[in-house]
């Protein structure tokens, strides 16, 4: 690792914070301000994004085909997106993207909805979307403190009882094959906390109709971590089977990834934390599966997000720049989502990873 004079800190902050790494004393605000505007500007001149014009709620450019099926239910027209979600077939991967683009919409404004459900009592897709609207509602009201006082956990409580209900109904309605509204389920689950055993029972009803779906087993690893119901050991292990089970370029080897950033902890630095052995080898293992990728899966932005932050953390900063290159532009993607300001996170561990690695160059 360079000095500290190439890393553009005041040897003060260092002695400060005693045997904590250069980069982790440098986070975002522990930086002058002259070095982060050097940085962003280096960053600027090759052609990256600026911070204020990140895009924070999308991960990667929304297809012309999304912005088509959202136009539509603006205006209303719930045929459009009807004919939309049949148009993803059983491709059940992008089925579940279709569903969750338009309970997105549905959870802001479900007048179209309404209309859909209405116009076609019964109609299996309108009750997924329904479903998968209900559950965004759920969740949508914790983000915004549902869980402070006792009041507002019965209200986030109270919305995932319908949500199950919504998903439960879906179920009945659906291709007996369908996975997705299981998988639909599976943020009720979470949020319900479900014992292990009944949601081991949901895990098996999603795998018998499509073993391998990244949807479902990163909203699973999630449920198995310590911030939810399980723990490091358990998510580790889930992912870790998960991704030694999966073919290259499947992308599960996304899965231990975010096991290894949900178990970050202000108790050790991070670049300690990601420069462990084990780490390391599976930031490896997953440079090699979305390498095997096929040519335009959307399913590569979660993962390049990630790389990007552990190989910053890793002092692979060349590495990290390739991994920010593909995502410029977009923030709404794990780790950058976790910080009250995404596009600040974001813009200083890309910036700094472009000077380093011009610096090596």
């Amino acid at each position: 690792m360079s000095g500290l004079t190439a890393r553009g800190l005041l040897p003060a902050v260092l002695g400060v914070l005693g045997v904590r790494t250069v980069r982790e004393a440098a986070r975002p605000g522990g930086g002058t301000a002259g070095v982060e505007k050097d940085r962003a500007a280096q960053a600027g001149a090759v052609g990256f994004v600026p911070e204020g014009e990140l895009d924070t709620a999308h991960d990667q450019p929304v297809t012309a085909d999304e912005a088509a099926a959202l136009g539509a239910v603006a205006s209303g027209d719930w045929e459009a997106a009807a004919g939309w979600v049949a148009g993803a077939g059983r491709d059940w991967e992008e089925r579940r993207r279709r569903v969750g683009v338009l309970a997105r919409a549905a959870a802001r404004d479900g007048a179209w909805l309404a209309a859909w459900e209405a116009a076609r009592p019964g109609d299996a897709a309108a009750a997924l979307v329904a479903a998968d609207a209900a559950v965004r509602a759920a969740w949508d009201v914790r983000a915004r403190g549902a869980a402070r006082t006792q009041e507002q956990f019965r209200h986030f409580r109270e919305l995932l009882l319908t949500a199950q209900r919504a998903a439960h109904a879906a179920q009945e309605a659906a291709d007996p094959a369908d996975p997705v509204p299981y998988v639909v389920e599976q943020g009720v689950g979470t949020g319900l906390g479900y014992p292990h055993q009944r949601y081991e029972e949901l895990w098996a009803r999603i795998t018998a109709r499509a073993p391998r779906l990244l949807c479902a087993h990163t909203a699973a690893v999630e449920y198995w971590t310590a911030r939810w119901r399980g723990s490091h050991e358990l998510a580790l292990g889930f992912a870790t089977r998960a991704a030694d089970g999966a073919r290259p370029g499947e992308l599960l080897r996304l899965l231990p990834l975010i096991a290894y950033f949900e178990d970050e902890s202000g108790e050790q630095g991070l670049q300690d934390h990601y420069k462990r052995p084990e780490v390391v080898e599976a930031v490896d293992a997953a440079l090699a599966d979305l390498a095997a990728a096929a040519p335009g899966d959307r399913r590569t932005a979660a993962l390049r997000h990630l790389l990007a932050w552990m190989l910053f953390w890793q002092d692979r900063d060349a590495e990290a720049v390739e991994q920010f290159r593909a995502v410029d532009g977009y923030v709404g993607a794990l780790p950058w989502t976790r910080h009250a300001r995404p596009e600040r996170q974001y813009a200083h561990a890309r910036d700094w990873a472009v000077r380093a690695a011009a610096r090596r160059a």
